[in-house]
This record gives structure tokens, sequence and C-alpha cells, in this order.
């Protein structure tokens, strides 16, 4: 009976995990799409003071609420994750578990970013060329990750 009352349970919670799971992945992704394709489209006109003000601005806010967004999104991951457990053990056995293995690793390296930020940040040490390789890198692994979540069902080898 415990058994069967936690299949249920775990089927009812998956589509309210899958929800918050991409409006937390929309708010992230869409910031930090916004970050590189827009903000850095504006730093040689802004000029250097005048894009250390934005970026210091930007900063600050994201510090309000990211952390809420982060935990969100991986909390959600965590819990649609968790009925695969199986599969991960085995993260060579199927393409599926390959490629949900591979963004596991590239959402923990996001997150190894994001609290390298947050402290730079914190501590006033996050320079314009820290803001610019963080979002590069942080971007270039949301890429990624956005192509494996569709990957993993349509892929197979």
């Amino acid at each position: 009976m415990a058994d069967r009352q936690g299949i249920i349970l775990t089927t009812m919670s998956q589509p309210i995990l899958l929800t918050l799971h991409l409006f937390a992945a929309i708010f992230f992704v869409g910031t930090v799409f916004f970050e590189v394709l827009i903000l850095e489209g504006i730093r040689k006109p802004l000029g250097r003071e005048a894009m250390r003000e934005v970026e210091r601005a930007i900063g600050r806010r994201a510090r309000r609420f990211m952390p809420f967004v982060i935990l969100v999104l991986f909390g959600a991951g965590i819990g649609m994750a968790w009925p695969y457990r199986e599969t991960l053990a085995h993260p060579f056995d199927t393409s599926f578990a390959t490629l949900l293995w591979l963004k596991i690793l590239l959402a923990a390296s996001v997150l190894a970013h994001f609290i390298a930020a947050m402290v730079l940040g914190g501590t006033g040490r996050l320079k314009t060329r820290h803001f610019q390789r963080i979002h590069i890198s942080v971007f270039c692994h949301v890429v990624l990750i956005v192509f494996l979540a569709k990957a993993m069902f349509y892929l197979h080898w």
C-alpha cells in the first residue's frame, strides 16, 4: 500500500514540479539571455563607469530574488529526477540516462558559477571581466541544458 501511495504522489506531483521548474527556468534563462545578448551590446556606448554602475545595480537586484529562483529551479529539478534514480545509477546504459547526467552536470556547474558570482558580488570583488566571463559561460551552459532537456526524449542511440 505504501508503495502505491508513493507512485500516486509521484504521479500527481510531477506536473506541479514540471510547471515550477519551467517557470524558474524561463526566469533564469531569460535573465541570462538578457544580460548576455542585451547588456553586452550596450557596454561600449554606455562607457566603463556607467556599465560598472549597471552591473552593480543588477547584482544587487539579483541577490534579492535570484536565490529563490535557483532554489525552485533546482528543488523542482531534483524532484523531477527522483523517479529516474535507478536509470541515473547506470548513466551509460541508455541515451536518456547519459543525456540526463550531462544535463545534471551542466546544471551543477551553473550553480557553482552562480554561487561564485554571488560571493564575489557580495564581497565587492566581482569585476567587469568576472561578470562577462561568468555570464558567457552560464549562457553557453543554459543553451546546452535547454537543448538536452528536449534531446533526452528525442535522441536515441
